[in-house]
């Protein structure tokens, strides 16, 4: 089985209920009656009423089947803002302000998953990143043992031209720009976590730098030897070796050769770059000049899942988020 049609199995077999925050969107609503057909998950679509009722009509869906909440008139707008006050308060936002914020798609999605109406929340197709992420940590904030929230993409190899197949994760492409080695290795752990939960294989981690075991001396390449042993350090048992260069983590002959007592022997399936230079552009080529699927950015580090979109999405692109969001929920 393809890791992407495995992902979509186990969410099948572990619906949640998934809120697309940006539910007038013609690529969201095309992905939420996939997700619907496909037994994935119980959608919950927000914005106006009227629109999101003929969005739907325009696809052949029904209104009926799905839920709709426009934040202007939900009966659980109230309560939102009651609890959204009480979690900023002390960050200066007073009732009147809590009750507008809470009219506002994003956080009215992120609103439903803290107070438990769904168990993940999608944005992103419409709204910026920067909005999508801020919301996120704002409303559902970090996991208890989580340093910061990072980001990755899911790599998907499995065009004939491509010599290794399979899934991979690369981390973090698009939210933390420059960490220290502590926050490397916090991006190291969570990422291997991630992996681990949506394909059900042990995570092997490759700590990436332009040297390998030695090979170069400076500062950057010392950072990502300190965040591995930071991150070896907080789990044993994590399968972890860096610093390493991305042909001897990926390819075993160039392993053998550069790194013949690496633990990953050329079979790394998680890549954490040193930096968001590195990691974006990185993804960018695999992507267009690879040829890869890429899935993503999935944040990870949040108490629960909430995930970003491109705005340059597509309707595929969403149901396979709404997939991972649905495993991400099911694992915790």
């Amino acid at each position: 089985m393809k890791p992407l049609d495995k992902i979509i199995e186990t969410a099948r077999n572990a619906p949640r209920q998934i809120v697309l925050a940006e539910g007038g969107d013609a690529r969201v609503v095309a992905a939420a009656l996939r997700a619907r057909a496909e037994g994935i998950a119980q959608i919950t679509l927000i914005g106006r009423h009227d629109i999101i009722a003929e969005r739907l009509r325009d696809h052949g869906g029904d209104e009926h089947a799905f839920r709709i909440e426009d934040p202007a008139t939900s009966p659980l707008t109230e309560r939102f803002a009651e609890r959204y006050h009480e979690l900023r308060q002390g960050k200066g936002v007073d009732r009147e302000a809590a009750e507008k914020a809470v009219r506002e798609d994003l956080v009215f999605a992120a609103m439903m998953v803290r107070e438990d109406e769904a168990d993940g929340t999608i944005g992103g197709a419409v709204a910026t990143t920067a909005d999508t992420v801020r919301t996120a940590l704002q409303v559902i904030g970090r996991t208890p043992d989580a340093g910061l929230v990072s980001s990755f993409f899911l790599m998907m190899l499995c065009q004939p031209h491509h010599a290794k197949k399979g899934a991979f994760v690369f981390s973090d492409c698009g939210l933390v720009v420059d960490p220290d080695a502590s926050g490397l290795a916090d991006i190291a752990r969570m990422s291997a976590r991630s992996y681990q939960a949506l394909l059900g294989d042990r995570a092997k981690v490759a700590m990436l730098s332009f040297s390998t075991n030695g090979s170069a001396a400076h500062d950057r390449v010392s950072k990502v030897v300190e965040a591995t042993n930071i991150a070896r350090a907080s789990d044993p048992d994590l399968l972890i070796d860096g610093e390493l260069q991305f042909d001897s983590a990926f390819v075993e002959a160039v392993s053998s050769s550069k790194a013949p007592n690496s633990a990953l022997h050329g079979q790394a399936n998680v890549f954490v770059f040193p930096n968001l230079d590195a990691a974006n552009i990185g993804y960018k080529i695999a992507q267009r000049i690879g040829g890869a699927t890429a899935i993503g950015p999935v944040l990870q580090g949040l108490a629960k899942p909430a995930n970003d979109l491109s705005r340059g999405c597509t309707a595929d692109d969403v149901f396979h988020m709404i997939a991972v969001t649905v495993v991400q929920a099911a694992s915790r």
